[in-house]
């Protein structure tokens, strides 16, 4: 039995999918089972709640050989390691009462990085306890989402323009969710794995944002530039839309690291995923733009 946490998320539901169609027994632990395909409903254990629950945890775990672990953002978390780790200890303890032998979870690549970096920073304190929990553990240890540029969609139909406040000239290590999903579903398919490892998962480019916004362009068929923000406007943004401080020190200090070369170690060992930018944009990002794109 498989257990997979936030099943109606980007790379959950990619990946209970992609179980499903591998012909895996798999539970599912979510907050709105009803956000699940209804397909996947009829395929699936359903255990109702959230994952930082114990009770929630002991619902969902007799039986299980292999646990999927992911922490859901929370914009109104007092602080992001307070959120992260939140999940963590619940997870760690439960794993050790149903003596689940096996973690993989979602993370950020840059371990070694010794400055503050925010919620990455909070993803790394979560590896640790997770792999202190008496399982073998995999941190998929990812950079930069492809499908993060989503929700920058509207901005860039209608204003031809994306915002980060990363350099524009600098490249930024990039992944695509299915690559995750697809990482995932073959570690817990194959469970002959044991210790604890970082797994970096890096997409085949090496593009600055510039380049990004020339690709997305060129696959939409409109001009498309990208737009540096500075920490201060993004600071500024955040608090407009009501966010704690300390939630806008977690995200400053993420993109800071990121911008500053957070995933720059990872990059040479990280293994190579198959989805390019281009490709991502032609299938996941041009129908997401409607029938309105040329």
């Amino acid at each position: 039995m498989i257990v997979v946490t936030t099943p109606t998320g980007r790379i959950g539901r990619q990946l209970v999918r992609e179980l499903v169609s591998r012909g895996r027994a798999v539970r599912v632990i979510s907050r709105d089972p009803e956000r699940l395909d209804a397909d996947l409903r009829e395929a699936v254990e359903v255990v109702t709640g959230s994952h930082d629950a114990p009770d929630v945890l002991d619902q969902a775990l007799p039986g299980a050989d292999a646990l999927f672990v992911l922490v859901p953002p929370n914009p109104a978390a007092p602080s992001a390691r307070e959120h992260y780790l939140s999940f963590a200890t619940a997870i760690a303890q439960a794993a050790r009462r149903h003596r689940v032998g096996h973690l993989v979870g979602v993370t950020s690549a840059g371990h070694g990085w010794t400055e503050p970096a925010g919620v990455l920073s909070a993803a790394f304190a979560m590896d640790a306890v997770l792999a202190d929990s008496g399982a073998a553990y995999r941190a998929l240890s990812l950079p930069f989402y492809m499908e993060n540029l989503i929700g920058q969609l509207e901005t860039i139909r209608t204003r031809g323009a994306f915002a980060l406040t990363c350099d524009g000239d600098q490249p930024l290590a990039t992944v695509a969710t299915r690559d995750v999903a697809e990482a995932a579903a073959d570690l817990l398919t194959d469970l002959s794995w044991t210790g604890q490892e970082n797994l970096p998962l890096f997409g085949p480019d090496r593009l600055s944002p510039h380049a990004m916004a020339a690709i997305i362009g060129e696959e939409l068929g409109r001009p498309v530039a990208y737009h540096r923000l500075a920490e201060e406007e993004f600071a500024g943004m955040l608090r407009a839309r009501g966010a704690s401080e300390q939630a806008v020190t977690d995200m400053v200090e993420m993109f800071a690291a990121q911008d500053g070369g957070i995933y720059d170690a990872d990059w040479a060992a990280a293994r190579t995923a198959v989805t390019d930018f281009r490709t991502w944009c032609r299938e996941v990002l041009r129908p997401a733009a409607g029938s309105d794109v040329s």
